[in-house]
Order: C-alpha cells, then structure tokens, then sequence
C-alpha cells in the first residue's frame, strides 16, 4: 500500500501552477476552468490569473491523485469528484464530457485560524448586540439553522457558534466531508462515505444520523442538510434533541422553511404536508441568515424567530430579531436589532441562558 505521505507530496507537486495561491490568507477560492483558465476569490473578490497548467492531462492527474489520496475514484464512469487536500481544503472536481473546456476543479480553501467575536463585529459581519444573542441562543439550547448562499460562510459561523456549547455537554458533528472545526472539548466526528466502484460500503448522512442518536450526544450537528436527512433531524428535534446545529443554502429566512419541507419529502417516510410543517414549526426555533454583499464582504442579515406554523393560514409564523438595513451608498448597511422579544426566550431560562435584552428594549 502506498504511504499517505506520496500522494500528499505528488499532490502538492501536480498543484504547483497554483501552490502560490494556496498559501495565500488571502485567497479563499481556486477556480480551474481547464487549463488555461484559471480565477481566484480574493477577499471576496473573483479575479482572473495568468497560472496556467500545460494541459488537460496535467489536471487529470491533478484529480487521479486527489481521488487517489482520498481512498476514492474517478474516471468516465464516476466523472464527479469531492475530495480533500492534504491541508484541509475542499476539492470538487468535474472530468469531460461533463465539463466541456476541459477538466474543472474548484478548491475551497481550509482555514486554521479561528474566527472571533471581535474580528466579527470588527469586520461588520455581527455587531456586539447581535454576538450576545447568538451566545445565548446557544447556551440556551435552542435549535439554530445557519443559512446562505455558497460562500457566504455558513461553515465558518457554525465553527464558531460552537465554541458556546457548555463544556459539559457532548456534542456529536455528521457531514458529508469532514469540514466542521467544533470549537468543543468534547466532540466525535462522523462522515459519510460513498459506494465503492461495485456499488458497494455506502454510508449516508441519514444512516450516520440515526447512528449518532445512539452515541450520547448532548446536541447534534449537521455540517450541511442537502436531502432525506432533514425530515430525521427536524423529527430529533421535536423529540428531546435540543441546541441542534445545522447550515442549509437559502437566501431568505423564510426560504430555509420551504427547503426543508422539500428535502424531508425527499426521505422514504411518507408524511401528511400538514404534519410535516407543524414538526418544522415546533423543532427550528431560529434562523441565522448570512449573505455575501457586493464587495464581497460577508454579513449577518437577519436573526429569525420561527415562531409556529400557522395551520389554518397554512404558513410559518417568523419573527425578526435582528435585521440588516441597507443605505443609499453602495455596500452602506447596518445590523439592527427590532423591538420583538423571543417566545424562545422562557425555554432559555430552563438550560440556565438568557436573553440579554429588556423585553420592548430596542437598539
């Protein structure tokens, strides 16, 4: 068997175009639309480059070796590729005829450093108030989703809203690749696993799900809900499972409701429409919105109450916590808190949190 080290070494030799990047703090995203095509985000901000590989085979070995590295395979009959660098970072890859200039990789970038409160309030992402509430949201807890668009760091709050866990609790962490960086004593990490090249050894988020029932946790947390999986953990939810952590893509609060009623219908469990969005309304208890704004600064938009699901006006009952408000001036905004006051805030009481604000108190 060849050592682990070989394929870390050759890895980063066949990356060597774009190794510069890589080490750069400053670049989150490498974007390979074949060979001679090749972007970079930077700060926020997509820009194109001038690395270049020679050919298309040189990104083919790029992707053999990745799969390799992985334990995984791709080829024409498995053209799709999720894998990882040796240093973390994410890398998805897409081989011809599917991708139609050439092979495309995409390498989201693993960051070591942790992310702050002041550094957040610093930035604009959050402001003190808003930092405050999150704390005791989770302390409290409550169930949270974390939603937003691709990149607008969704996994990296989610790293950092852990790190207000109680130490004595036991937190377990489910994902398709391992992404999440509990910032927690004590945490046990599950990630699925794909078929093998027979179809074989498949191991899904929902299998893994129901087995981390099983494993004591305290809380558990989903690095990201895509399908069936959502109707297991709304129901975890509504049955005992309490301060549940998960990102979803939506880019409005009430978006994350609907996604989540399409993926649990997506599950092999059939269940009345009704029923299922009663269980929504009762086991989500707060959505915390990001976006990207134009100068691709990422932000908290909107801190969300679910409130209930309304059966007779068949809709969700959303109250806004935390809303960000937009200026005249390009990129001008400001994160606001209103003057409603949390139902959710009498079940803090019990797990010892509280809501920091005055009821009718606003900023």
């Amino acid at each position: 068997m060849i050592p682990r080290s070989v394929f870390e070494h050759s890895l980063l030799h066949l990356l060597a175009p774009v190794r510069a990047f890589l080490e750069d703090d400053a670049v989150s995203e490498v974007l390979i639309n074949g060979p001679s095509q090749i972007f970079i985000e930077r700060r926020g901000v997509l820009e194109r480059t001038d690395a270049r590989f020679d050919s298309d085979e040189a990104l083919l070995a790029v992707l053999r070796n990745a799969a390799q590295y992985a334990g995984k395979h791709v080829d024409q009959d498995n053209p799709i590729l999720e894998s990882r660098l040796p240093d973390g970072s994410r890398l998805s890859g897409v081989l011809p005829p599917l991708a139609t200039s050439g092979p495309y990789l995409c390498i989201r970038r693993f960051f070591q450093t942790r992310l702050t409160a002041d550094g957040l309030v610093e930035s604009g992402t959050l402001t003190d108030e808003a930092v405050g509430a999150l704390a005791a949201m989770v302390r409290g807890k409550l169930n949270i989703i974390i939603a937003g668009g691709t990149g607008t760091g969704k996994t990296s709050i989610l790293n950092w809203l852990t790190a207000f866990v109680p130490e004595g609790e036991r937190v377990g962490v489910i994902e398709d690749a391992q992404e999440v960086q509990p910032q927690h004593g004590h945490a046990f990490q599950l990630a699925a696993r794909q078929a093998d090249e027979d179809g074989r050894g498949a191991v899904s988020i929902r299998d893994l799900f129901r087995a981390s029932l099983r494993m004591r946790p305290d809380r558990v947390i989903v690095g990201e809900i895509r399908g069936g999986e959502a109707l297991d953990m709304v129901q975890a939810m509504v049955s005992g499972h309490g301060g549940c952590l998960a990102t979803l893509h939506a880019s409005h609060p009430r978006d994350v409701l609907t996604r989540l009623e399409t993926m649990a219908m997506a599950s092999d469990i059939a269940m009345p429409l009704t029923a299922l969005r009663l269980q929504i309304g009762s086991g989500v208890d707060a959505i915390v919105q990001l976006s990207r704004q134009r100068n691709g600064q990422r932000v908290l938009t909107h801190i969300a109450e679910v409130v209930d699901y309304d059966a007779q006006a068949s809709r969700y009952e959303l109250q806004e916590l935390f809303c960000r408000e937009y200026g005249h001036a390009e990129n001008a905004s400001r994160l606001l808190r209103t003057a409603a006051y949390p139902k959710f805030a009498a079940r803090m009481l019990e797990h010892g949190a509280r809501w920091p604000f005055a009821q009718g108190d606003r900023s």
